[in-house]
């Protein structure tokens, strides 16, 4: 079953990028994530209360709720690392850095949780590499990249490791508990993030400005960050690390999709065979691991 709650977490994570993409169009992009976080935390907490997960809250132990505040605090980390990458250089050079967080995430679930690395694995992590490099890759011609310091490298590699390190703390905190509740707490350390970077940068001030289509579209895209996250996190509970992982990162594929369907938008053909590789990489993960 872990495998369909992977393939769920992949469906709803590319219907997410898509509902986001017209939800932000007049919003700043932090102030849409925590707004969008608002969403997930009452969505997954109403998930607790249906399920009556919550009456285990007082049996979670302190290793389990340290590792889900850990992994909570570094998919916060990741995003400031991001952004600042993003503040120093060149969104083609930051983009495939961070996205390299798939393979990295193989590599510690090989390290720190002993799962197996095989030749098998090797090849599909050679294969979602590259497929993530040809997808992300804008092409931009020389010359016309950002001149300046090279400390968005060091921002960027730390956005890349500690999107991996959530995954794998995430595992690691999750082992007793029941992933929706784990992920309900989770949910709260990343709003707390969130929230200090609007509050930070000021964007709050913003909230009055948004329309109603934006409004619209950042809730359900909550809505479905919520599912994905629940989706991937019971996947996760259950499955090896290093396999949930590239299958999540399938909602490559539903949003390209949806987005040629919705937003008649098109692949270039590097593109397609970045697609082609990743999902050949998966494959080769799920069926030969």
């Amino acid at each position: 079953m872990w495998l369909v709650y992977a393939l769920g977490s992949a469906l709803f994570a590319g219907l997410t990028a898509i509902l986001a993409k017209i939800g932000i169009e007049n919003v700043k992009s932090n102030l849409a994530t925590a707004l969008r976080t608002c969403v997930v935390l009452a969505f997954s907490w109403l998930m607790v209360a249906i399920g009556g997960s919550w009456r285990a809250i007082g049996t979670i132990t302190g290793r389990s709720l340290l590792f889900l505040i850990l992994s909570g605090f570094a998919t916060g980390a990741s995003w400031l690392c991001y952004f600042r990458a993003l503040q120093l250089g060149d969104v083609s050079k930051v983009t495939p850095i961070d996205k390299s967080s798939t393979v990295l995430t193989m590599l510690l679930a090989f390290f720190i949780l002993g799962e197996a690395l095989t030749w098998v694995s090797l090849a599909a992590m050679a294969l979602i590499f590259a497929g993530t490099m040809l997808m992300i890759a804008t092409g931009k011609p020389h010359g016309e990249e950002k001149k300046g310091d090279a400390k968005w490298l060091f921002w960027a590699v730390l956005s890349a490791v500690f999107a991996a390190l959530t995954s794998i703390l995430a595992k690691i905190g999750i082992e007793n508990v029941d992933s929706t509740l784990g992920t309900a707490i989770r949910t709260i350390v990343v709003l707390i993030m969130a929230w200090g970077i609007v509050l930070a940068q000021g964007q709050h001030r913003q909230i009055g400005g948004i329309n109603a289509k934006s409004w619209l579209f950042l809730v359900l895209s909550g809505f479905a960050t919520g599912l994905s996250w629940l989706c991937y996190y019971r996947a996760l509970k259950d499955g090896p690390a290093s396999v949930v992982v590239p299958v999540d990162k399938l909602s490559i594929v539903v949003t390209v999709a949806f987005s040629a369907l919705f937003l008649k938008e098109r692949l270039s053909r590097r593109a397609l065979a970045g697609l082609a590789l990743i999902v050949a990489g998966t494959l080769l993960m799920v069926f030969f691991s």
